[in-house]
């Protein structure tokens, strides 16, 4: 993100990061199972003959409960005969019909699929049984103004387990935050184009990642069933509260819309033509291995695709369920924004530095990510890095200077330590060497003589003439590459890594020569026309 910024400093208002859609699931893990399930049962002193006469009853009365709220303050209750109604949209109309701030705004219910318990009998051995199955039932759906979140919704299964999902934008968080610190501000949809004070706004953001969520959360699970206490009178538990999904935006915002409109589309171009699947790997904290390629035990997909809307395009780039992404989110008077964004499904692949789950007083060693909302700290951190590392891989488009104007000035003879090094051939024999070095892995620690031979000799050999003939042909390439001044040594080690000179000159070269012709002409097009 810093060389972005660096790069666009006289162009850029403001930075905006942190979350911006977030999604958790509440969960009753000590019954989400038949065995707890039947726990419960027999603390209630209920047979399972009267399992189905109990759970209508309980059902009944959540329903009753729940909808006391919208009966007490006026609120409209909406039965929709499909799921794939767009839930928002209606909520969204009534508050902007009704003008509220602050409150319930409405409740929807519709029938949609689940997982419920139902009787099943055996015929094998003639019993009844517990079970877990897919079903359907009816879901209860709590939108409102919430005194610190905003607008969000919350969701109940109104059939045991009775799971919930509660879903809230951190920009409308923020902007409760902003109000309350009496900081200026212009919104547009889920995003800022004008702050008053921009490092202000990002501290109020800041503290987000400080909220004690079980606590939060279980306040409005309190609102979707209020009569939870007393359905686990004799049997208490609470809910566990996981991340379903979470989304962290890295917004950028500039002064002027001509910017942001004139160089987005060459950013598009140049993910859509540069970025290779070992680069995505990189942006969201894959490994890859030292030659640049993906690891034989990766057995996910990486897909990159673009997608047009009524705004401009979006670039994403996923890899099992994962997701970068680049696109213009508003264009006003007072700023455009560029959001780079990134969303994490799947967290099996990364860790968490923390004790063993259930034991406090433990050593705290490297674990694997969990869902719950303990470890969201960590996917916070994780996703920022992911949001940067994308943003800066821009960082090495130019405007300005022409492919010509790089390619003669590296096709020209160099002084290196008093001795005179060739030209550089990047068209002909030394496009595989600046494709080595452009190697997703060597952007963060560097690259070594040894990391470049085994890109260029991939087969192994224990012969020590060998071993040195390889090495040296590997320097003699190190000395051509400092003299032209794409690359420097990193002091005090034997790494290199691209100058800020080199990571433009390469990527340029690279990007053209990977376009095809029907990418490459309307752009000659438009430069011919340009010229007339």
């Amino acid at each position: 993100m810093q060389e972005f910024i660096a790069k666009h400093r006289e162009r850029i208002a403001g930075t905006l990061s942190g979350f911006d859609r977030l999604v958790f699931r509440g969960h009753l893990r000590s019954i989400g199972h038949p065995q707890g399930m039947m726990n419960y049962l027999w603390t209630n002193q209920i047979l399972l003959k009267n399992f189905g006469n109990h759970v209508e009853k309980v059902t009944e009365r959540l329903k009753e409960a729940s909808f006391a709220e919208a009966k007490s303050c006026g609120r409209p209750v909406i039965y929709l005969n499909s799921s794939q109604v767009n839930k928002e949209t209606i909520a969204r109309n009534i508050l902007a019909k009704d003008g509220l701030g602050s409150g319930l705004v409405c409740m929807l219910s519709c029938v949609e699929p689940c997982r419920k318990f139902e009787i099943y009998r055996n015929r094998l051995t003639k019993k009844l049984e517990l079970q877990l199955r897919p079903g359907k039932c009816l879901f209860l759906y709590h939108y409102q103004i919430h005194p610190v979140f905003g607008f969000l919704n919350a969701r109940i299964q109104t059939w045991f387990p009775f799971s919930i999902q509660i879903c809230l934008n951190g920009r409308e968080w923020l902007a409760r935050q902003m109000q309350a610190a009496d900081l200026d501000y212009l919104q547009q949809d889920n995003c800022f184009p004008w702050i008053a004070n921009w490092a202000k706004a990002q501290r109020l953001m800041d503290r987000q990642l400080k909220t004690k969520w079980p606590k939060v959360l279980n306040g409005i699970a309190r609102q979707l069933n209020p009569i939870h206490a007393e359905i686990f009178r004799k049997h208490p538990i609470s809910y566990y509260w996981s991340t379903y999904q979470h989304e962290w935006a890295l917004d950028v915002i500039f002064q002027k819309a001509t910017d942001l409109r004139h160089f987005y589309p060459r950013w598009i171009n140049h993910a859509m033509t540069t970025f290779s699947s070992p680069d995505v790997m990189r942006f969201l904290g894959k490994r890859i291995t030292v030659s640049g390629q993906l690891r034989q035990n990766f057995s996910g997909e990486v897909i990159s695709d673009f997608k047009r809307r009524a705004e401009g395009v979006r670039v994403k780039h996923s890899v099992n369920g994962n997701s970068v992404k680049l696109y213009d989110k508003a264009y006003t008077p007072k700023g455009s924004v560029l959001r780079a964004e990134a969303t994490f499904h799947n967290g099996d692949d990364f860790r968490v530095y923390r004790r063993k789950e259930g034991d406090r007083k433990g050593p705290r060693t490297w674990r694997r990510l969990r869902r719950g909302v303990a470890d969201l700290h960590r996917r916070a951190q994780l996703s920022h890095k992911a949001a940067a590392r994308y943003l800066d891989a821009f960082a090495t488009v130019d405007d300005f200077t022409t492919l010509d104007q790089l390619l003669q000035h590296l096709e020209q003879p160099r002084q290196w330590r008093g001795r005179r090094v060739r030209a550089l051939r990047p068209l002909a024999d030394d496009r595989a060497l600046l494709s080595a070095i452009n190697h997703g892995e060597f952007a963060i620690n560097g690259f070594r003589n040894r990391d470049l031979r085994v890109i260029f000799f991939p087969q192994t050999t224990d012969d020590k003439k060998e071993l040195r003939r390889r090495s040296a042909w590997i320097s003699r390439k190190l000395r051509l590459l400092r003299a032209h001044a794409l690359i420097n040594k990193i002091t005090g080690t034997h790494r290199y890594q691209l100058t800020s000179t080199g990571r433009k000159t390469i990527v340029a070269i690279l990007s053209a020569l990977r376009s095809t012709v029907a990418q490459l002409t309307p752009v000659t097009a438009q430069l011919t026309a340009a010229a007339a």
